[in-house]
């Protein structure tokens, strides 16, 4: 079975899916037969026997990582719906197009002239794929040709699964600028098509129509969220090469026309004033000098005017230039570009700025004579009065970059930053300002403080990110606080929008992903009643949903149109639509896994398609296009909610159950003994903490952990708890009605969907293998059995390494609370599908690679105490999967290379040195397990893929 040739690989990856196979018919007649570890074990035999060699699992990685690719391209395509005819997608939906032919003028320009829907491209860290293999998925999904696909999809399964490195923000910020150009493109598509449609219905009057439904935006550059080591000046200069690029797609766009000779005059000579000023601006992997900030300050203040602050003056040219074309084409192509630069102004997307509450608290407290925390109930009333009190006496003060440059408070600095962009890169549109963990309303009025400070209130809309468990039940009184203050009512009317932030990875790593999308829609509904009981019917709710792409931060999986509607469930919709509140919905997509959705032209063509699909719906727009009254329309209820108490008390037992896992020591001990180490880093934030030691810190609780790593190691570990735990003992509750909700409910069973994808790529037998692996008692039973002595000796260092770590007995408890609800529920939903065997081969061949890596580790030489680090603290890091550490760790003690003392004369007695050199064991125990690591990520990569996601 071995050899280089694909025939052997082939029949190599036929052998083990059959070994799989039967396995698990095994295991279905021994219950006490564990049929993946089974089959780690006789893969391990196979190693031994060298029936196996590395260079086979090379061929047997790529047609794994083949396979995988193969099904993500066609699940991609799928997803988005883009069929195989030559159709464009950017074509007037069928019930927009009705209305067109039915409607007045004035309601339809009303209509598409509000912005309805917004598409934010956000940098979480989850870049989980090279950007090369990203591109060719993209290719493929976006091919009709079967034949096409595959060749591309045999050239990314030659290329490796795992991540770039290093990715840094520039990385992410230019993958973020291509789904941008894509989607702006799509946009532009689907504006046209609008604007052809109306000169068909309307050809007296069609030139009048500015369309902007939809946007694009980033916060790409501009989350300082956790971190600090983005600088204001990176900031700015992301900004203005997203303000290039606005200038590049004008002139690229504009027809060659003497119409367009005053557009193109303005906007060549900005974009050259733009070049000069990115020419002084400081470079990201520079902390730049005082004279370096001067330099780049002058550069933006000298080319201000040139470079244009608003987009205005633009507009006005490319209006002018409409009137004064000859033919229809060009007018079109012009009213295009005119409804990009009015929705976008001087940017390619509109920024999203982001931080934290606590840094906001941080800036304020300064001036603030209070102590305590303002989320306390103890200090509420107390500290919402004395920010009150600076409301009444605030003034604007100057902003200037000497300011900028010395101010230390984060919150402070990110406002003033902002203020110098509205100034000097772009103030046509008000900026976006996230704020994550905002509990309490004193978060809200204290923003609103520091923006009048700053004198940018007008242009700033501050927005509450409600996603703790805290935030999610405590949301409508943060509001309501907020609204008492006459200060923050006046604001809101005074901007014309509230704009709330609803994120899904804490809350569903937390609360469970399926709890946490009720408890978000409820939060949602009573946004609705509190706007309605405070007279605020009249402003514009806008919902923005930072979902991740996975099942595991809220995406729904099984298709773009699924995940819209779930994301804005038609109950809250309607009830917005019945008090007369627009609303305007805006959707997160991320890293490598949400841009594949805008990854060419023909897919964010097709996105774009199936979003106003969803936004122009036939009861969304009767009311404008067609002139009739909400009233007037009858609406469907769901079934689910006529049933209250059962939505209630399901979603209130999966939030129970979820919280009481989190809380489980075992579940700290399965996601942070070696699960982070599965993954290789897929972002730019900076990595996890270290322990004293120098190793990884041990996980004590999942809140020390980012919510993007928690559920990828949930991935990588086979066994989705985030969506699936709890679900069981909420069906069980009431089974005949949970089953009746599945078949009759359209809202409960897209939620139930997501615990069926999560079913599909989940196994407790899967699991099972990895927390026996974790168990010395598992070592020390094969010990027993086993009939080589030198194999005896391995398993018996390693069980007592094991036994050290202390992990068993949580583990164990863990495994049998998630047992137990999983019986439960799939007792309520017998047809649930399981993991695939191509799947299950992957996790078994990662742990018969682990557990090689620790049969090697027990034999390296015994050393003196080396940085603090005993040999048995070195073996117990191996056991945790640091490998990288503990292998620089061993070049230092063991080096390869001779003492370079050794031979010089130093003028005293020769002290005592280590004459040897270690190249044995280098070549026989650490370079085999540098290899077989990364062999082990390499799994990490295809599994990714196999699931479709990465955390």
């Amino acid at each position: 079975m071995q050899g280089d040739g694909s025939r052997n690989a082939e029949e190599l990856e036929a052998h083990l899916l059959a070994l799989v196979r039967s396995a698990r018919e095994q295991a279905s007649e021994d219950p006490f037969r564990n049929p993946v570890l089974a089959m780690a074990l006789a893969i391990t035999r196979r190693f031994d026997r060298g029936e196996i060699s590395e260079k086979d699992l090379d061929g047997l990685f790529e047609r794994l990582r083949a396979a995988a690719l193969g099904d993500r391209a066609e699940r991609l395509r799928a997803y988005v719906e883009l069929g195989n005819t030559s159709v464009p997608d950017s074509v007037v939906p069928s019930r927009l197009a009705a209305a067109i032919g039915e409607g007045e003028f004035e309601n339809f320009a009303a209509l598409i002239h509000r912005t309805a829907f917004a598409i934010v491209f956000t940098a979480h860290p989850t870049f989980g794929m090279p950007r090369t293999v990203a591109a060719l998925l993209a290719q493929a999904a976006s091919l009709p040709e079967e034949s096409a696909r595959a060749e591309l999809i045999d050239r990314a399964a030659a290329l490796s699964t795992r991540p770039d490195a290093p990715i840094t923000l520039d990385v992410e910020f230019d993958q973020a600028c291509e789904a941008a150009n894509n989607a702006r493109l799509a946009l532009d598509g689907f504006n046209g098509a609008l604007i052809g449609a109306a000169r068909a219905r309307w050809p007296g009057r069609w030139t009048e129509i500015d369309p902007r439904p939809f946007a694009v935006a980033s916060w790409v550059g501009c989350d300082t969220d956790g971190r600090t080591d983005i600088g204001w000046w990176d900031t700015l200069r992301y900004r203005l090469i997203s303000k290039r690029m606005q200038f590049d797609r004008v002139l690229r766009d504009l027809p060659d026309i003497p119409a367009c000779r005053a557009a193109r005059t303005l906007a060549e000579g900005a974009r050259a004033a733009v070049e000069r000023q990115l020419a002084v601006a400081p470079r990201l992997d520079e902390k730049p000098s005082l004279e370096a900030v001067h330099r780049f300050a002058l550069g933006l203040i000298i080319e201000r005017d040139h470079a244009l602050t608003d987009a205005g003056p633009l507009v006005t040219a490319l209006t002018e230039g409409i009137a004064q074309a000859e033919d229809d084409t060009a007018r079109k192509a012009l009213m295009v570009l005119r409804a990009g630069v009015t929705t976008h102004g001087l940017s390619n997307a509109l920024p999203h700025f982001r931080l934290n509450a606590s840094q906001i608290h941080n800036a304020v407290r300064r001036v603030i004579d209070l102590d305590g925390e303002p989320a306390d109930p103890a200090q509420r009333r107390s500290h919402l009065a004395s920010i009150h009190r600076l409301l009444n006496d605030v003034r604007p003060v100057a902003v200037d970059f000497g300011a900028l440059a010395a101010e230390r408070a984060s919150a402070a600095r990110l406002m003033m930053t902002i203020a110098q962009i509205l100034k000097h890169v772009d103030g046509t549109h008000p900026v976006r300002f996230l704020i994550a963990e905002t509990e309490t309303g004193y978060t809200l009025l204290a923003a609103l403080w520091l923006a009048r400070h700053y004198g940018i209130a007008d242009k700033l809309e501050i927005t509450p990110l409600f996603e703790t468990a805290s935030a999610l039940e405590q949301g409508i009184r943060v509001l309501d606080d907020a609204l008492r203050n006459p200060h923050w009512r006046q604001y809101l009317k005074r901007i014309g929008r509230l704009t709330v932030q609803f994120g899904y990875s804490d809350s569903g790593r937390y609360v469970g992903q399926l709890a946490a999308t009720f408890w978000i829609e409820r939060l949602r509904l009573r946004i609705t009643e509190m706007l309605v009981q405070n007279g605020l019917a009249d402003i514009e709710l806008a919902i923005f949903d930072t979902h991740g792409e996975s099942i595991g931060r809220g995406a729904h999986p099984t298709s773009l149109r699924d995940r819209l509607a779930y994301l804005a469930p038609e109950d809250a919709h309607s009830r917005n639509r019945e008090a007369g509140i627009r609303t305007r919905l805006e959707s997160s997509f991320q890293g490598t896994d949400g841009y594949l959705l805008f990854g060419t032209p023909a897919l964010a063509s097709a996105s774009v398609a199936r979003i106003a699909e969803h936004v122009y719906a036939l009861d969304d727009i009767s009311d404008v296009a067609l002139g009739n009254p909400a009233e007037d329309r009858a609406t469907v209820k769901d079934p689910i909610y006529a049933e209250p108490d059962f939505a209630l008390e399901f979603f209130t037992v999966v939030r129970q159950e979820m919280e009481a896992l989190v809380e489980d020591s075992g579940y700290a001990a399965l996601l942070g003994t070696f699960g982070p180490s599965l993954i290789d880093r897929t972002g730019s934030r900076p990595v996890a903490r270290q322990s004293d030691s120098g190793g990884p810190a041990r996980v004590t609780h999942p809140r020390q952990m980012r919510a993007i790593p928690n559920n990828a190691i949930l991935h990588q570990l086979g066994f989705l708890a985030n969506s699936l735990h709890g679900v069981g003992r909420a069906a069980g509750r009431v089974p005949d009605l949970f089953r009746d909700m599945c078949r009759s409910s359209p809202r409960f069973s897209r939620a139930f969907r997501l615990v069926q994808h999560a079913a599909a790529v989940s196994d407790l037998d899967v699991l099972r293998a990895y927390i026996d692996t974790l168990d010395p008692a598992v070592w020390l039973e094969r010990a027993r059995r086993t009939q080589k002595d030198f194999r005896r000796d391995e398993l018996v260092v390693i069980s007592g390494a094991l036994e050290r770590l202390d992990l068993a007995t949580s583990l164990r408890g863990l495994f049998g609370r998630l047992t137990r609800d999983w019986l439960t529920l799939r007792t309520a939903a017998p047809d649930l599908t399981g993991m695939s065997a191509r799947l299950t081969l992957l996790h078994a061949l990662r742990l018969a690679l682990i557990h090689r890596i620790w049969f090697l580790a027990v034999h390296i030489p015994g050393f003196r105490p080396h940085a603090g680090i005993t040999r048995e603290q070195l073996l117990e890091r191996f056991l945790r999967l640091d490998i990288d550490g503990c292998l620089k760790l061993l070049d230092d003690i063991f080096p390869v290379t001779p003492d370079p003392t050794l031979g010089l004369n130093f003028g005293e007695p020769v002290g005592p040195r280590d004459v040897g050199t270690y190249e044995a064991e280098h070549a026989n125990l650490f370079e085999p397990i540098r290899r077989m690591f990364a062999q082990v990520r390499e799994i990490s990569g295809i599994i990714q893929h196999e699931v479709g996601s990465f955390g």
